[in-house]
């Protein structure tokens, strides 16, 4: 079950028995693209997804398209912080994000205030998050198993599924069921992704061979943007077109490029002015 960030209670489901062999999904006949392997379609971003400026939004909109997951790599402040701009930016939108929360890392005020930042009402922002969170391993499996249902109630713009991986390296959970169910949830999101025709969002904290079943079962992915802390910025780099981006902090009373193209914090400049070409180059995990 799913709530707002403006709500103060969490509902939190039972812990679910572990999945029986004849409920694990079935390999299917047709071959499956492995995670970190981009594919050629065109794109096909929602619209609405993130507003035009400033110029972090559109540049973050590039990275998604329907119906397949995009992956950022990084720490999880780093993650952290750049997810605040994403739920802020997609309420200026008018939309609204589907959130499973398993690293237990979201801060309702942060979030409020980063809206407030980029120039939306900050308890609209805090209504348009819909959040599910996990305390335990056991709980996020059943987390993901309701997120369909939870889909098609409330229709999102964008699904954002936030360090999934991180419950299972409890002691609590042996090595051999760690395995399993993780190929089971990673089962479980690439059909969300594919019957829901939502873009959708993994936060990993190292490359997709570090969640066991993500490569060969996980949804198609889209792109991949490593997020790395670079000499007092933050350097996105996209794989897909090989694009780079950095976020510099201004000082305080400092006058940047966000003057010029809408409201925010921090100052947005593109490692080129032309857009850069696809590369079509093969991905190799890790």
């Amino acid at each position: 079950m799913m709530s707002s960030l403006s709500e103060v209670r969490t509902p939190v489901p039972a812990e679910p028995a572990l999945p029986r062999r004849r409920d694990r999904p079935r390999a299917r006949a047709t071959p499956r693209v492995r995670v970190g392997r981009p594919s050629a379609r065109p794109d096909r971003t929602p619209r609405a997804l993130l507003p035009e400026a400033p110029a972090i939004f559109p540049w973050l909109e590039r990275r998604f398209s329907e119906g397949e997951a995009t992956a950022w790599i990084g720490s999880e402040p780093v993650l952290g912080r750049l997810l605040e701009f994403l739920y802020a930016g997609s309420a200026r939108a008018g939309g609204q994000v589907s959130l499973i929360e398993g690293a237990n890392r979201i801060h309702p005020y942060r979030v409020a205030e980063t809206g407030r930042l980029v120039g939306t009402d900050p308890a609209e922002v805090l209504r348009r998050v819909r959040l599910a969170r996990a305390f335990t391993a056991y709980q996020l499996v059943a987390l993901v198993d309701g997120w369909a249902r939870e889909v098609r109630r409330h229709r999102p713009t964008l699904l954002v599924a936030h360090g999934l991986s991180n419950l299972f390296e409890s002691e609590e959970v042996p090595p051999e069921e760690r395995s399993v169910l993780l190929a089971h949830v990673a089962g479980t999101l690439r059909d969300l992704a594919e019957e829901s025709g939502l873009p959708m969002l993994l936060t990993l904290a190292d490359a997709p061979a570090t969640f066991p079943g993500l490569t060969d079962r996980g949804p198609r992915l889209f792109d991949v943007v490593r997020c790395r802390p670079r000499s007092g910025a933050l350097a996105l780099e996209s794989y897909r077109e090989v694009a780079y981006l950095t976020l510099v902090p201004r000082a305080s009373g400092q006058r940047g490029l966000e003057e010029f193209g809408g409201i925010a914090p921090q100052e947005v400049i593109l490692g080129w002015d032309a857009p850069p070409p696809r590369t079509g180059r093969p991905w190799r995990n890790g």
